[in-house]
């Protein structure tokens, strides 16, 4: 056939991966891609493929010799059209097929298109670097997996419209270009051609236009957008990404944890058919930080740490002075327990060492239990005192041929090293189980990040964070010990969504920037419009933003970001596809009354 009458006149019926044996015996009309083709002599087999999966067609020249020749001329990728009667394949029957009982005796068959042959298999094992994907990604999102992890995409999205809808949600827009505002992450700036000289920024958040929008009474907004951040790239952050924000008027932390629970809760349900409880966990910042070194701890395994801070001073000239001199500096001492059971050799023991220095520690101390709960292989064990040894053991619950991680010094970087040599060795050991969820909501951050170096504050979250109303008062006093209203939502040790019950008194506001150092002068040229959108009237709000990729990622299944983003950007931010960014012309430039100066060499 040709002229396209199966698009004018007869129409698609069916897609391909939806037929089954119930449809036996019915004419049906396909279209798709060439996944494959054989000519076996009196047969040419076609497996046809569209966004929903495969089916064979057959084109037999016993039946009709014609149609027969017209399917042999066909090649992988070329695009058709099918006309056919669904029949059994009787014993040959494919079982990794979802269509695999049934196949198309093809009676028609009419060329869309013709296609070159692909620089790679359209195949979810295809063995080719991700940059030359990344240049086709046109044909790169042909391959089943990306499909189908963007149909689930497309399924999250509107599982999180018709949840937020129910709930009385609005979906109201923001901007994407705004006023520059300095702080949080750096933005991409946009020249404006009719203000000479002056700026737009890409949204970083939406966050100051949905405080606004509660300010007008608009009680509850949401909306799935973009936002924009200038930062260095890796496998889970891209220049431009999706988050599900919301905000909610007379609201406290728990009304906006309950919203979020219910639209995550049915994205899991729906989405890929697994149930979490109606209601999160809930765990301190501070017990985070102290059991696992991170706030945003995996629950999923053990390797939990302990910390022997208060052991060490309740045993003075217990022969480990490093850890009594971290002590006395106002650091801490944290030790993890790798239980004798996963057989860790000392050479194995020994290559933690260098992955313990790559983050920034000077060393790292460790000691397997002997019999009797005395050490070895440690350089601690001819100095420690019985008792200060029996205390940790104890403390840890360390026993026979265990082996005890030590870390010592500044609170933060014991922290970091030890929460990276646990998730080292959850990966190693197989410690970490496949197909189980861990979700819990991390409150009681702090309220503000202490910068030694300049004795200066920032915001912990952002500046608009509600700080505990028992910690109003210290605000300008001893800003380090307040904490915020506010909370994270960790999956599998994934940040999911964060968020905040907001500032809605403008004296809290004006202390809050105060503690930041931000002068009256400060505020009214980056926050004007919002000190005086308070002045007239704000609601209690709160609010949180889900990362929309990093969720998809999570439950599809995906290692990076760029299997769940369609057109994505590479570590350098670039679009290979389409190579951008590329340089423009010093007319455009001087449109924009602005110069591009090249880099120093």
């Amino acid at each position: 056939m040709s002229g396209q009458k199966l698009i004018t006149e007869r129409k698609r019926t069916h897609r391909c991966g939806t037929l089954r044996a119930e449809h036996i015996g019915q004419e049906v009309v396909v279209m798709g891609w060439v996944q494959t083709y054989r000519d076996l002599g009196g047969a040419v087999f076609i497996d046809l493929r569209d966004r929903t999966g495969l089916v064979q067609v057959v084109f037999d020249a016993g039946v009709d010799e014609a149609i027969h020749a017209a399917a042999d001329k066909v090649r992988n990728e070329w695009v058709i059209g099918v006309v056919g009667k669904v029949r059994s394949r009787g014993t040959n029957v494919n079982s990794k097929m979802p269509t695999g009982e049934i196949e198309i005796l093809g009676a028609e068959i009419e060329i869309f298109n013709k296609a070159e042959t692909p620089p790679f298999a359209i195949d979810d094992d295809v063995d080719t670097a991700e940059e030359k994907r990344l240049s086709h990604r046109y044909l790169d999102l042909r391959r089943p997996k990306i499909q189908q992890n963007l149909m689930l995409r497309s399924r999250l999205n509107h599982v999180v419209r018709r949840t937020l809808h129910e709930l009385d949600f609005l979906e109201l827009e923001t901007p994407f270009m705004v006023k520059y505002t300095p702080g949080g992450a750096r933005n991409f700036l946009v020249p404006s051609r009719l203000n000479p000289g002056n700026f737009y920024a890409l949204a970083e958040s939406p966050q100051l236009y949905k405080q606004l929008f509660m300010m007008a009474g608009f009680d509850r907004y949401f909306q799935i957008t973009k936002c924009f951040r200038d930062e260095d790239l890796r496998q889970d952050r891209q220049p431009e990404f999706t988050q599900i924000d919301l905000e909610m008027s007379f609201a406290d932390m728990d009304d906006v944890h309950q919203v979020m629970e219910k639209v995550i809760g049915n994205m899991f349900q729906e989405g890929i058919g697994v149930s979490l409880p109606a209601k999160f966990p809930k765990m301190s910042y501070d017990e985070a930080m102290r059991r696992f070194g991170s706030d945003k701890p995996d629950l999923r395994f053990g390797l939990e740490h302990v910390v022997l801070t208060e052991v060490v001073k309740a045993h003075p000239n217990g022969g480990l002075p490093l850890f009594e001199q971290a002590v006395a500096q106002g650091g801490m001492v944290k030790a993890m327990v790798v239980p004798a059971a996963h057989q860790l050799s000392r050479t194995e023991v020994d290559k933690l060492e260098p992955e313990a220095k790559g983050v920034g520690a000077l060393g790292l101390g460790r000691a397997k239990i002997a019999e009797g709960g005395s050490w070895t292989q440690s350089p601690f064990a001819k100095t420690v005192s019985d008792g200060l040894r029996q205390a940790i053991n104890e403390a840890t619950g360390a026993k026979d041929g265990d082996i005890v991680l030590f870390q010592f010094g500044p609170a933060k970087l014991v922290h970091t090293v030890m929460n990276h040599l646990r998730l080292l060795l959850g990966k190693k050991l197989n410690l970490i189980p496949a197909n189980q969820w861990a979700i819990l909501w991390v409150v009681e951050f702090p309220l503000f990040e202490h910068d030694e170096k300049t004795n200066t504050y920032a915001a912990a979250h952002h500046p608009f964070t509600s700080p505990r109303p028992e910690d109003v008062d210290r605000l300008t006093t001893d800003p380090g010990a307040c904490r915020a209203k506010a909370y994270d939502l960790v999956l599998n040790g994934n940040e999911i969504a964060g968020g905040s019950v907001r500032i809605h008194d403008p004296n809290v506001q004006q202390k809050v920037f105060q503690a930041l150092g931000i002068s009256p002068e400060e505020q009214r040229a980056k926050f004007g419009f919002l000190l005086d959108a308070l002045a007239y009237g704000a609601p209690p709000h709160a609010g949180i933003a889900g990362g929309m990729d990093r969720i998809s990622m999570l439950l599809t299944g995906a290692t990076s970001l760029r299997d769940v983003i369609p057109f994505p950007k590479t570590q350098r931010g670039q679009d290979l596809m389409t190579s951008a960014p590329t340089p423009v012309s010093d007319r455009q430039l001087e449109e924009l009354f602005i110069k591009s100066t090249p880099p120093k060499a």
